[in-house]
């Protein structure tokens, strides 16, 4: 069994595709809620920390627990799943896995050139742009202002880092794994690997196939996947998908980044009914009540009439700018404002689905993907099919069966929320 701890779900699932597409069975639960006792034996087991939002002491706690628990459970080979773009606990969550493993050395591969995401000369880009150029440098929580992946990950661990460049990978799997073993042995615990293209991850796929430890984004995993035997011993498409109600869809988006504001507006543009979170009524109790209120009876009639339905958290720049203004007043961090939202809108959903039995869904956001799973006793899912690059359907594992899509926010082409409403109201695989 592959073990991966993800520190949120969407990239949790994210990384699931790239196995389960391969046919190999695939299951992320939250790490609270995964039984090792009761848990069937998937080809692949995620555990989600849900703990990009953390403190670095917490991250690391949650991190080194579950990679015990993975081993403990039988694995053998284990990935420390990371945002494309190194957002996050990136340096105490890939120490907590070398500490609880005992081990001293972690491939690390952050590129992702189907999203748009490369490493040249240990320096990021997002779609052309260094990093800190990029949308990223405006994230709310984690702003993005460096793009060399070395000295991000060095100010974040005392562990020693090092990089490969994209020479060496051209140069072919045997060089590769020359210089990586050369840099082990010169006392690098971790090493940052270039990504230009597809090409570059097959070369460091077979070049790491047997490494125990890898860090990084799931693009990687897409071409470690293919190495694996057997390659289709279950896969999804062998399934039939169980009875899941009215085919209208229930769409929540949480997500600040600008590809889910591009979605949002070409999903409005395509017909799909739209209602908005108001953020700037969620301080005040009373008034959050009546707006959450009058969000769930609309969004209920027009499920209950068949209709899709979107309700997503003010998105503008000016609202946003507002919003946070407003928390800062009352005291409250950007995170904090930001797991208000994501409270409100899963409390929106949850309502939503207990009113009308709504079983298909797709929910935009990291944050508020792992909110709207748990008020929904989403305890644990199967990795269905991939729609785009990194962004699957799932299959929850609980009775009543929810079939969910849970996209991350900076991912997925402007008509991502079209495709995946038609691809949730299928009957039949």
């Amino acid at each position: 069994m592959i073990g991966i701890v993800a520190d949120d779900i969407t990239g949790a699932n994210d990384i699931g595709i790239m196995y389960a597409k391969a046919g190999l069975s695939t299951h992320v639960y939250p790490m609270e809620m995964w039984d090792s006792q009761s848990a069937n034996e998937p080809d692949v087991l995620v555990l989600d920390t849900h703990s990009r939002l953390d403190m670095q002491d917490e991250a690391y706690r949650k991190v080194y627990e579950m990679t015990c628990k993975l081993r403990e459970a039988g694995c053998t080979r284990f990935i420390n799943k990371t945002c494309s773009v190194f957002r996050g606990n990136i340096g105490a969550e890939f120490d907590a896995m070398l500490d609880a493993l005992g081990a001293s050395f972690a491939v690390v591969a952050l590129g992702f050139p189907k999203n748009g995401r490369t490493t040249l000369g240990g320096i990021h880009y997002v779609h052309g742009k260094k990093l800190e150029e990029s949308e990223f440098r405006h994230d709310p929580v984690h702003p993005m202002l460096q793009s060399d992946l070395v000295h991000i990950l060095q100010a974040q661990t005392d562990r020693s880092v090092g990089l490969v460049t994209i020479e060496k990978v051209d140069a072919g799997e045997e060089e590769l794994k020359a210089d990586l073993a050369a840099m082990k042995q010169a006392g690098f615990h971790y090493v940052i690997v270039d990504v230009r293209d597809q090409q570059s991850l097959k070369t460091i796929a077979r070049a790491v196939r047997h490494e125990p430890i890898v860090c990084g984004s799931s693009a990687l995993a897409e071409e470690l996947a293919l190495l694996e035997q057997p390659h289709a011993a279950a896969g999804t498409a062998e399934q039939a998908l169980p009875e899941l109600g009215r085919t209208a869809v229930l769409c929540a988006a949480g997500s600040l980044m600008p590809q889910s504001a591009a979605q949002i507006a070409y999903a409005k543009q395509a017909g799909v009914h739209t209602l908005e979170l108001e953020s700037m009524q969620l301080f005040v109790e009373s008034e959050k009540r009546a707006h959450c209120k009058h969000l769930v009876q609309e969004a209920s009639k027009l499920l209950e009439g068949g209709r899709d339905v979107l309700i997503h958290a003010s998105n503008s720049p000016l609202h946003v700018a507002a919003t946070k203004t407003r928390g800062r007043e009352l005291g409250f961090s950007n995170t904090e404002v930001s797991r208000l939202v994501s409270d409100a809108l899963s409390s929106v959903v949850q309502a939503v689905v207990e009113a009308t039995d709504q079983r298909r869904l797709l929910i935009a956001g990291g944050e508020t993907s792992a909110a709207v799973c748990g008020k929904l006793g989403v305890s644990g899912h199967r990795i269905w099919q991939e729609i785009e690059p990194g962004l699957p359907s799932c299959l929850s594992l609980q009775t009543p069966p929810r079939f969910l899509v849970l996209k991350s926010g900076s991912f997925g082409s402007e008509s991502f929320f079209i495709e995946a409403i038609n691809h949730l109201k299928q009957t039949s695989i």
